[in-house]
């Protein structure tokens, strides 16, 4: 943050902070949203009406999520059915998936359930906002709410969300707990489907991460193969219009304090993301590409589980049990890096 402020501004929303405001126009209206600038740079917008997830985010003049044409629509708690889920899936730099379902839809003796879950479709129950106030000292900004999905007789789950960042920061920090608030033990399932766009992901750009790999399916073999440099973003692909896509697991390789890193770098921006979280929380990873005409988005996202839904999890014994009271934490960090050096240090690891 460039110095010399102190006698110079009269309100901090100068340097940046926290702005809620509701949306009055299009697909959205009606939805709450909360605009947090880091005075950085970087600013994005949480969505607080879809499970505290973030939309739109920019860094200075460059835009690092994919927004699809949907845009921000309101919560539809009752679109977990099938694939109505991606009727409501507008992209943006981060949607939830869970709680206690990923993947594609499915039935058993369990019961039905649509892809990915309910608890992007659940709004939040904001619980605090906590202000920058440098004149004190105080450079932290955070927003925590409660999102509830539950049913009588059914599962009780719990997501306590905190989105915080720093005043001179480009990062976004997600700290998460998950509750089973029910008298039964319940499935547990979570991934963070952060989702790339232009112009940080394009043609050249790098697709960064580390870890032993498979493709999800027959048709993602024609990326996820030995043959291919599936770490390159590669021009727009005719064949993924429409429903084309691919999609790999990786198990991916943790630091020595047991961070995991991953992210995309853009050399003609000199411009790079990484994203971390922790393997023992997190430990497995899902690189998702689709290079469609117009639907140009790759996803990076770390899960709990690995997007194979929850009857395969149970069959193969990976399927997460929370017991009555019990609780599991989750934490993630999201850093821009337009710093030469900064960027040279973090691409050492990749080479």
């Amino acid at each position: 943050m460039q110095e010399g402020w102190e006698n110079k501004i009269s309100s901090v929303s100068q340097l940046g902070g926290i702005e809620t405001s509701v949306l009055d126009s299009g697909s959205g209206r009606g939805v709450r949203i909360a605009w947090v600038n880091t005075g950085s740079g970087l600013r994005y917008k949480v969505v607080l009406d879809r499970a505290m997830d973030i939309a739109d985010t920019f860094f200075n003049s460059h835009c690092l999520s994919w927004i699809n044409e949907t845009g921000i629509t309101p919560p539809q708690p009752f679109s977990d059915k099938g694939i109505d889920w991606l009727r409501t899936f507008g992209g943006g730099l981060l949607v939830t998936c869970g709680l206690s379902h990923i993947g594609g839809p499915e039935s058993d003796e369990y019961g039905e359930r649509g892809l990915h879950g309910r608890i992007s479709n659940i709004p939040a129950e904001i619980i605090s906002i906590q202000q920058p106030d440098p004149f004190r000292g105080e450079m932290d900004m955070s927003i925590t709410g409660r999102i509830r999905e539950t049913s009588v007789f059914g599962p009780r789950l719990e997501l306590k969300r905190t989105i915080s960042s720093r005043l001179g920061q480009p990062v976004i920090r997600i700290k998460d707990e998950v509750t089973n608030n029910g008298n039964q033990s319940t499935p547990h399932m979570l991934l963070y489907h952060f989702n790339f766009g232009w112009p940080l992901a394009n043609e050249g750009a790098d697709i960064l991460w580390h870890g032993n790999w498979q493709a999800r399916d027959e048709n993602s073999r024609l990326i996820f193969n030995e043959k291919n440099n599936f770490h390159k973003c590669p021009p727009v692909m005719k064949e993924h219009n429409g429903a084309g896509e691919a999609a790999a697991f990786i198990d991916c390789t943790a630091n020595d304090k047991g961070w995991c890193v991953c992210g995309l770098y853009n050399s003609g921006l000199e411009l790079a993301v990484a994203l971390r979280f922790q393997k023992q929380q997190l430990p497995w990873l899902a690189n998702w590409q689709h290079w469609g005409e117009r639907e140009y988005v790759t996803g990076l996202e770390p899960g709990a589980n690995k997007v194979i839904g929850q009857k395969k999890a149970r069959e193969e014994g990976s399927l997460i049990i929370l017991q009555p009271g019990e609780a599991r934490c989750y934490e993630l960090e999201l850093e821009v890096m337009c710093d030469s050096d900064k960027i040279e240090s973090f691409m050492q690891q990749y080479k």
